[in-house]
């Protein structure tokens, strides 16, 4: 059962000095390790691959902070003097914030020069366990070949305003000079973390023989994923939700919940927990022995309207029932009937309105449940079934005496 995740803007300050936007994506429960994810070269921390990737993670338990490196999408500063030095700087002060903040990354994944920038930053943030690169160049010169053609400019004049991705952005000298300085052979091979690396055999930007390169100069425990059919930005959403599954189950595997790491809320079989998340005044959270659920209120309530009311977990409870009962009635006969569904409302309705109720003043509560057996067509066999809903165990429940007894735990 995928857990409910939530998203909260944040801000840190980049290797220039200049305040960087970020995201972080974590799950509305314990989260059981923090990562890092660098975007690609002139890309921001919202393109689909990175979003995808990130809830993905969130609802395995991960918090997952992106960010926009200086210069790009929200964050401040100018992208003309940045270079990869500086977006290696960027990463581990944004490592840095998580570890003052929260909890320092034990995963850091990267996309395009992204990935190149993660491993040569996993050196530097001892917490990391893991690395994944998704179409990392081995080479983080490789992304000259984007501006060629303006090159012999831009080391005649100091710099060139060039077209990436359809927008303009200025390259100057130094960030030639500085990309044509790193060589990550070393890096890799004395990352001595666990590696995944991701690629489509047909990326026409960043050649699948790059990540040959960094598998073969990476120790084991290493890992390829082949991306079949993608193209460099993952930008059919298919193909971003099959590398964020796979990422997923892989990081589980490699990244250890921290010792301290808050733990999740417990229920004995056959018990449910709630408890408030601090999120907001209604926000709760929900153990029903194995499983995790959320309560909220509407907005208009003053809640976060981040899950279903009271309520509609009421209502939830009462149609489940009516369904399954449904169900093991026909399955007793061996009546095909199809797709069984319900559909319920409450409303609070004047007593003098009901002719069944034996209640005639003031206002009550009134459920309509409406049952969908759109697979049966015999209308003895639809009455009977209709019948059965009635003996649901919940309703039944909400129909009977109920006796609550509360007290202090």
């Amino acid at each position: 059962m995928a857990r409910l995740t939530t998203q909260e803007k944040v801000q840190f300050t980049g290797s220039s000095g200049d305040l960087l936007a970020a995201r972080l994506d974590r799950p509305l429960g314990p989260v059981r390790a923090f990562a890092l994810f660098a975007h690609c070269f002139t890309c921001t921390k919202d393109i689909f691959a990175a979003s995808r990737i990130a809830r993905s993670l969130a609802e395995r338990g991960f918090a997952v902070l992106r960010f926009d490196f200086t210069g790009l999408g929200h964050s401040d500063g100018e992208f003309a003097n940045t270079n990869f030095s500086s977006n290696v700087e960027d990463l581990v002060r944004a490592a840095d914030f998580l570890r003052a903040e929260h909890r320092a990354p034990g995963l850091l994944i990267g996309h395009s020069l992204g990935g190149a920038a993660v491993l040569a930053a996993a050196g530097r943030v001892a917490e990391v366990q893991a690395v994944a690169t998704i179409g990392a160049p081995a080479d983080p010169a490789h992304v000259q070949h984007l501006f060629q053609d303006s090159r012999p400019e831009i080391l005649s004049a100091g710099e060139a305003e060039v077209l990436l991705a359809g927008r303009p952005f200025k390259i100057r000298r130094q960030f030639l000079e500085d990309i044509e300085g790193q060589k990550l052979e070393g890096e890799i091979g004395s990352l001595r973390k666990a590696l995944l690396v991701c690629h489509s055999p047909i990326d026409g930007t960043v050649g699948v023989e790059n990540a040959a390169r960094i598998f073969q100069a990476a120790k084991h425990p290493k890992s390829f994923l082949s991306l079949d059919g993608a193209d460099h930005l993952l930008s059919k959403q298919e193909d971003a939700m099959f590398l964020a599954s796979v990422l997923a189950a892989w990081a589980d595997r490699y990244v250890t919940a921290e010792e301290g790491a808050e733990a999740g809320l417990q229920a004995e079989p056959g018990t449910v927990v709630v408890r408030e998340t601090g999120e907001g005044f209604f926000t709760q959270e929900i153990a029903a022995g194995a499983s995790r659920l959320r309560a909220d209120e509407p907005k208009s309530y003053g809640g976060l309207d981040s899950g279903p009311t009271p309520y509609d977990l009421l209502l939830a409870g009462l149609g489940a029932c009516t369904s399954m009962t449904i169900r093991m009635y026909a399955n007793r006969k061996k009546w095909d009937i199809g797709q069984v569904s319900v559909t319920l409302k409450h409303e609070k309705v004047h007593a003098k309105d009901c002719e069944a109720c034996e209640t005639s003043q003031g206002r009550i509560d009134r459920i309509e449940r409406i049952v969908n057996l759109d697979g049966v067509e015999d209308r003895a066999q639809r009455q009977k079934l209709l019948e059965i809903a009635d003996k649901c165990p919940v309703h039944r429940t909400l129909e009977s005496e109920v006796i609550v007894e509360t007290k202090l735990g």
